[in-house]
């Protein structure tokens, strides 16, 4: 089973996984737009293995029971996620339900229905974050750690930004370039972590196939300057324009670090068996009642009480500092309760 199967990253998962002829694949996502993409993508492609395509959420417990009640899973590719950092610190409820609550959920009925491995597609944003995206995935990390067992193999796989995938600044580059300018950078030193689509599609089936749970990050390689990228890109595309193809910087969004990171101060990476992957160490660093916090963030969500949630976050993640204007959002909802 993969959720988020019409995003880019899901729907590059989706053809790597039925090139490897499984008895059944249920597509999941609860975009229809997304989704009927991804379906027509795959009846194109002859003699691949048989699929289902089902339109959802996967907060609805129900339908997920319903699913593997009838089909089965032995393994679960977790590629639903809201990611897009700045509209995520507008709709902070719609991030901590969908990534943080749907990831539990995902996780327990998992669990329930005797699945072998769930493998999630976490990302560096959820290492000492800043924004609600990153801390969101945070959350879902630390909740597959809480349900991991010798029994069900539960992973998190933190990548960077993947070349190609909704979202990357590279098409809005390019559709920049193609206008003649201006670029627009959010900061001259920022930089980001970057692999490709296939690397990454590699990465998540390497973390199923591996004896254990836990939380993995690829190999790492020197993190790419934006500025540079943009330059390098404009080169490439467009020779004849350098000169005339201003870039002009526009100041770091809510939520925007400067730079990434994939480990916590208390974390280390310890070899697999494959080169490509490395097993965290350290990262199981729970509160006391993980349990009950989640119970709280849920009702939280529920109530749409910002103040609560982001008070049971800060208990979860205790690193976690909301942004000023996540702040200024729940001082503004309090107001009008």
């Amino acid at each position: 089973m993969l959720t988020g199967a019409g995003g880019s990253i899901g729907s590059a998962l989706a053809k790597a996984i039925l090139a490897s002829h499984p008895e059944q694949l249920i597509l999941l996502d609860n975009s229809e737009r997304n989704l009927s993409q991804i379906d027509s993508d795959l009846a194109a492609l002859a003699d691949l293995g048989s699929y289902t395509s089902v339109l959802g959420d996967i907060c609805d417990a129900r339908l997920l029971s319903e699913i593997f009640q009838r089909y089965r899973p032995k393994s679960v590719y977790h590629a639903a996620a809201f990611k897009h950092v700045p509209l995520m610190e507008t709709n902070p409820f719609a991030a901590v339900r969908n990534n943080s609550i749907g990831t539990e959920s995902l996780a327990r009925v998992c669990k329930a229905e005797g699945v072998a491995n769930l493998v999630m597609i976490s990302t560096d944003k959820a290492v000492n974050p800043i924004s609600i995206m990153g801390v969101s995935k945070r959350v879902a990390e630390l909740a597959l750690l809480n349900l991991n067992s010798p029994q069900i193999h539960m992973s998190a796989v933190r990548l960077g930004n993947v070349w190609g995938s909704h979202g990357s600044v590279v098409p809005t580059f390019l559709n920049q370039i193609s206008r003649g300018g201006p670029i627009t950078v959010t900061h001259p030193e920022v930089s980001r972590y970057f692999l490709g689509m296939e690397e990454a599609v590699d990465l998540i089936l390497l973390a199923s196939e591996l004896e254990q749970g836990g939380v993995f990050i690829p190999q790492l390689f020197a993190p790419v300057k934006i500025l540079d990228m943009a330059h390098e890109l404009v080169r490439k595309f467009r020779p004849e324009s350098q000169k005339e193809i201003r870039f002009t910087f526009t100041g770091l969004r809510a939520g925007d670090k400067m730079a990434e990171e994939f480990l916590y101060p208390d974390e280390s990476a310890m070899p697999t068996s494959d080169e490509r992957l490395f097993k965290i160490a350290g990262s199981e660093d729970f509160t006391n009642g993980f349990d009950v916090q989640m119970k709280t963030l849920s009702r939280s969500v529920d109530e749409r009480d910002l103040s609560s949630m982001i008070e049971t976050i800060c208990q979860i993640v205790p690193g976690y500092r909301p942004t000023e204007l996540l702040r200024n959002s729940s001082k503004a909802m309090r107001l009008n309760r």
